[in-house]
């Protein structure tokens, strides 16, 4: 399992998580979005700037999701990232998804200055909760009705992992 910037040949499979609910999985379908804006991206900055991008995780060389990050925070000086992962549902729940976070988190504390890193799951995400804590992530609390989908607000459970945190 790798992560690596995305290639234009790795796009159909980002698209397809905008445009087919089997793929986006329970917690991650919020309802049909622009197939094309990743694309757009892709094509403007390949998917990566400063205020974050994402990534290809690959297994055996084939993209089977992505990983990516947005800066977020009150001031220019004082910023921290937000990450989240998608994907594709043969691969879930083989560890390859806690690998690919760790590695992320590991890129972004040897590449920028940012102090924490943070990940919101839905409460009932239990799968991704045990893996933010095989990480080293602290659970923070419960953010309630902050994310609206299938008809209904929903719970989400915030993590941090802090610069100093000692690793996992």
């Amino acid at each position: 399992m790798t992560l690596r910037p995305v290639r234009e040949d790795d796009l159909p499979v980002l698209e397809a998580f905008l445009v087919e609910p089997e793929l986006a999985g329970p917690f991650q379908w919020f309802g049909w979005a622009d197939p094309a804006r990743f694309r757009r991206r892709w094509a403007e900055d390949g998917m990566l700037t400063p205020d974050g991008g994402h990534l290809t995780v690959a297994a055996g060389g084939a993209p089977v999701g992505f990983v990516a990050w947005h800066k977020t925070g009150v001031t220019r000086a004082a910023y921290y990232w937000n990450m989240g992962i998608q994907l594709l549902p043969d691969v879930r729940g083989r560890g390859i998804g806690t690998e690919a976070q760790r590695l992320l988190v590991r890129y972004l504390f040897a590449h920028t200055t940012a102090p924490r890193v943070e990940a919101d799951t839905d409460i009932a995400n239990l799968a991704e909760q045990r893996a933010l804590e095989k990480l080293g992530f602290t659970r923070e609390g419960v953010l309630r009705s902050a994310a609206f989908r299938d008809g209904h607000w929903r719970d989400l459970v915030r993590y941090a992992i802090l610069r100093d945190d000692p690793p996992a």
